[in-house]
């Protein structure tokens, strides 16, 4: 999807993200028609909760979107595992979760990898003008894409309370959809018929990924499913490479590399503190 969508250049990012939320529309409705669940995926309780979410969750994928028109693909990508550490610190101050220690230090050191990613594209710090410098701007849009999605996740936990998962993806294409077409006075571009193949494929392409990432969390726990999340990367890495022509730098790949390891390290305390739980459980249950 993301490979499809930068290939399109030059379309503005609220394009983009109409064409990804508004075709992703039409598996999604296969689906749950052949699973016989659409009928109930457009039952809700909770309206503008689906709403909020999607406010957020445009504005993330907006930003996003503009990272990847303005950086190399593995580079947006590396950026954007940020995202579940700081929903750890967001919950920890927001929410007032208990965060313990190891938790705070994993997520420390993989904000220094977003550090080092970041920090070649910073020109501020190098004596240059931040906002005329289309790499800094794309920069901070992806970091801003990464604060904005960990704020659509906390929604969604909030969501789940009473809503079905395929209520909540429904609701969000076709919200998203809806919000994106506020973008045009901004500047919407009538696409060549190769770009509208390419978006409209970027389309199909989200919406698939989005039921198959639906049914992994089904069918298995998170810390089985969420390292596989991070091969992106290095499918990304080789995309960049051969499509786009995108060398890695020495500081993406040493930043992007401490991030994945900060992230895995947290799903697999958690898996085992779960683990602890269940069985001191199952211990004290006569």
């Amino acid at each position: 999807m993301a490979t499809l969508l930068k290939a399109t250049e030059t379309i503005p990012a609220g394009e983009l993200v109409f064409f990804r939320c508004f075709f992703a529309i039409l598996p999604v409705v296969v689906y749950l028609t052949f699973t016989r669940q659409l009928r109930t995926a457009l039952v809700t309780a909770n309206p503008m909760g689906h709403v909020v979410r999607s406010f957020i969750g445009v504005t993330s994928m907006g930003l996003g979107f503009f990272a990847l028109t303005r950086l190399p693909l593995p580079e947006t990508t590396a950026i954007g595992y940020a995202s579940p550490l700081l929903i750890v610190v967001f919950s920890a101050l927001l929410l007032k979760e208990r965060v313990h220690l190891f938790r705070w230090s994993a997520v420390l050191i993989g904000m220094l990898g977003v550090v080092i990613i970041l920090w070649p594209r910073l020109t501020l710090f190098s004596g240059g003008t931040p906002l005329g410098n289309s790499e800094t701007v794309g920069a901070i849009a992806a970091l801003g894409a990464a604060v904005m999605s960990a704020f659509a996740m906390m929604q969604v936990r909030k969501l789940v309370q009473t809503e079905r998962t395929e209520t909540i993806v429904i609701y969000f294409f076709v919200c998203a959809s809806l919000l994106s077409l506020l973008t045009i006075p901004l500047g919407w571009q009538m696409p060549t018929p190769q770009q509208a193949v390419l978006l409209v494929c970027a389309g199909f392409a989200g919406g698939i990924g989005q039921l198959l990432l639906t049914s992994c969390y089904r069918y298995a726990d998170m810390s089985v499913i969420a390292p596989f999340e991070y091969v992106s990367l290095i499918l990304t890495i080789i995309i960049g490479l051969v499509v786009f022509a995108e060398v890695p730098t020495l500081a993406m790949l040493s930043g992007a590399l401490i991030i994945v390891a900060s992230g895995i390290a947290v799903i697999l305390r958690e898996h085992y503190l779960g683990l602890d739980r269940i069985k001191a459980r199952e211990a004290s249950t006569p």
